[in-house]
């Protein structure tokens, strides 16, 4: 996940082989690189011996995917994304979705601490991962949605080419599959499991009764012994 949402702000190895969508042949567009990759941040370029994301454009908070927006103009742009904010819409709500998965991801990375020793904390862990899982669907179905709608709009217009960033695809959905994963272990751990202060206590107790037990026999032999004796 921090792959992702890096990517675009830093143009290091190995961030920089991370993009949502290519469009390639747009050399038509005014304004544009060609390629043009869509990361998290930035529009880059790419670099022609590498492969990798090169002269990106500045980083952007939320960046939309909305070429006529992106590019600041419709010439030549394919008729799909004009007129239209769905993707937009779609992009920006993926941007949101993502950084709150991202948080509930790290909360239950601290809390997971806590299943170790609790039943309570297994729970906890399970809720607060249960919520990343479902903002990460969100954003993992939303980012489909405008990538590959997007890829066979350029691809429609005739004279563009497109392609997906397989790279982020993958974490995106394994990043659900291991929440998914992570939510039923933790809930299981909370039911299966036991707390270690409840056990410890249930040995004090068992000690204390058996103390008490011991000490009432005593008692009671202590008393027998002086009757005799008086006898």
């Amino acid at each position: 996940m921090f792959f992702t949402v890096l990517s675009g702000a830093v143009t290091s190895s190995p961030i920089d082989q991370f993009y949502f969508l290519e469009a390639s042949n747009i050399g038509n567009i005014p304004n544009a690189r060609n390629p043009s990759r869509w990361t998290f941040f930035a529009i880059c370029g790419v670099d022609a011996s590498s492969g990798h994301n090169a002269n990106c454009g500045k980083s952007v908070p939320a960046l939309a995917f909305d070429p006529p927006r992106n590019f600041a103009t419709s010439d030549n742009i394919p008729d799909a994304f004009i007129g239209t904010h769905k993707f937009y819409y779609l992009s920006r709500f993926m941007f949101a979705f993502y950084l709150i998965a991202l948080v509930f991801a790290v909360i239950g990375l601290f809390t997971g601490c806590l299943a170790l020793c609790s039943r309570i904390g297994g729970y906890l862990s399970g809720l607060t991962v249960a919520i990343a899982l479902f903002f990460q669907t969100l954003t993992a179905a939303l980012m489909t949605a405008w990538t590959v709608q997007g890829r066979d709009a350029f691809r429609r217009s005739g004279d563009h080419s497109a392609s997906l960033g397989v790279k982020l695809f993958a974490f995106t959905w394994a990043a659900m599959a291991c929440f998914l994963i992570s939510t039923v272990l933790f809930c299981l751990g909370g039911a299966l499991g036991h707390d270690s202060s409840s056990s410890m206590s249930r040995k004090r107790s068992t000690r204390s009764t058996r103390s008490n037990r011991g000490s009432f026999l005593d008692t009671t032999e202590s008393h027998r012994k002086a009757r005799d004796d008086y006898s």
